[in-house]
C-alpha cells in the first residue's frame, strides 16, 4: 500500500516506518521535526517536513500522494506540560488531527490507525484496564487523544472512514535503527539509561507515597517492535474491523523502583536516585488488558520479559556513545 505516516521521525513513528518500508509498502513520512530528527527516518520512506497545522499544506500532501491509508502518530505527548499548558495540546491533538481527517475525507482517503494513549482512562477502577472502561483522563494529554477519538465516529458516519485507535501503554526498547531519545527527557528507561551511562548524575523518582507496593507508579510495558506489528495487523484487517479500539500491553506492570532495578541488573552499572514529589497528572497504576487485539488480530506481545525490552535499549543507546547519532523521537 501507500501510506502516509505522521509523526515518522518520532521514537514510535520511526519504528513503524521502518517495519512498513521492510513490508514493502511505499511510505511517505510527515515530521515537523519539533521532537523527531530526520535521520530517524528510513531511507527508504519519501519525507515530508510539515505541520498539521498547516491546512492548506496539508490537504495537498494528502490529495497529491495517492495514499491508500494514514497511520497517525504525530502528536504532542508530555503529560506534565499539558497540565501547564493545554492549549498547546488541543492545538496539535485534535485541530492538527482534524485538518488530517479534512485532508482525508476530501482525497478520498478510507483509512486510519491512530496512536492514542492509555492516558485517556486516567486513575482507573479495576485492572487489568479493559477497552470499555471508563474515560476520565487526568491529564490535558489524555484528553485530546479522547476527544481526536470521538471524531473518529463522526467521520465514520459522514465519509465512511475505517478507523482503529491503539491505546499504548509504555512503548519501550528498541530495534537495530531507532531507538528513544527525547529532548528533554521525560520517559523513566531512557533517563535510567543516561544515568548508567554516567551523561546523568541521578534521577528524580517523581513520587514514592503512592498506593503501590512499593510506594512508586506501575506502568504496562510494551516493546516497540510489538507496537509496530499491531500497526501492521490493523492496516491489513481494516475493511473487516470497520471501527475499533484496541489496547497495547502486556498485561503486567512494574512499579518505576522495578524498572531502575532492571536497568542496574542489565547494565551492571549503579545508579543514584534521589525521591522527588509527584508530578501532576500521573496516574497510580495502568496496566492493560490487550485481550481484545489478541482475540481479533491474533496479536500478542513477542517480547514479554522486562530485562530483555531494557536490554534492546541498552543495546542500542551504548552504540550511540561509540558512534553518535543525531537519531532521537
Amino acid at each position: 500500500m501507500r501510506i502516509l505516516v505522521t509523526g515518522a521521525a518520532g521514537y514510535i513513528g520511526s519504528v513503524v516506518t521502518e517495519r512498513l518500508v521492510a513490508d514493502g509498502h511505499a511510505v511517505t513520512a510527515l515530521d515537523n521535526l519539533r521532537h523527531g530528527h530526520r535521520e530517524a527516518v528510513h531511507p527508504a520512506a519519501t519525507f515530508v517536513e510539515g505541520d498539521l497545522l498547516d491546512r492548506e499544506w496539508l490537504a495537498a500532501i494528502v490529495r497529491d500522494g495517492c495514499h491508500e491509508a494514514v497511520v497517525h502518530l504525530a502528536a504532542e505527548a508530555l503529560i506534565d506540560e499539558s497540565v501547564r499548558d493545554p492549549g498547546r495540546f488541543f492545538r496539535v491533538n485534535v485541530t492538527g488531527g482534524l485538518n488530517l481527517l479534512d485532508a482525508m475525507a476530501a482525497a478520498g482517503v478510507r483509512r486510519l490507525v491512530f496512536s492514542s494513549t492509555a492516558a485517556v482512562y486516567g486513575e482507573p477502577d479495576e485492572l487489568p484496564i479493559r477497552e470499555d472502561a471508563p474515560r476520565r483522563p487526568v491529564n490535558a494529554y489524555g484528553e485530546s487523544k479522547l476527544a481526536f477519538e470521538r471524531a473518529l465516529g463522526w467521520y465514520r458516519r459522514a465519509h465512511g472512514l475505517c478507523h482503529v485507535s491503539l491505546r499504548y501503554f509504555n512503548a519501550c526498547g528498541a530495534t537495530e535503527r531507532c531507538g528513544e531519545r527525547h529532548e528533554p527527557e521525560t520517559h523513566l528507561i531512557p533517563i535510567v539509561m543516561e544515568a548508567a551511562l554516567g551523561t546523568r548524575p541521578a534521577i528524580h523518582l517523581f513520587g514514592t507515597d503512592y498506593d503501590t507496593p512499593d510506594g512508586t507508579c506501575v506502568r504496562d510495558y510494551v516493546h516497540v517492535s510489538d507496537v509496530a506489528e499491531a500497526h501492521v495487523r490493523c492496516l491489513a484487517a481494516m475493511e473487516e474491523l470497520g471501527a475499533e479500539t484496541f489496547n497495547l500491553g502486556n498485561g503486567s506492570g512494574y512499579s518505576n523502583r522495578q524498572v531502575i532495578d532492571a536497568v542496574q541488573r542489565v547494565t551492571g552499572r549503579q545508579i543514584t536516585v534521589v525521591p522527588a514529589p509527584r508530578r501532576p497528572g500521573d496516574p497510580a497504576r495502568l496496566v492493560a488488558s490487550a485481550d481484545r487485539i489478541g482475540e481479533r488480530l491474533g496479536w500478542r506481545p513477542a517480547v514479554t520479559d522486562l530485562d530483555a525490552m531494557i536490554a534492546s535499549a541498552w543495546r542500542w543507546h551504548t552504540r550511540q556513545t561509540v558512534s553518535p547519532q543525531p537519531e532521537r523521537a
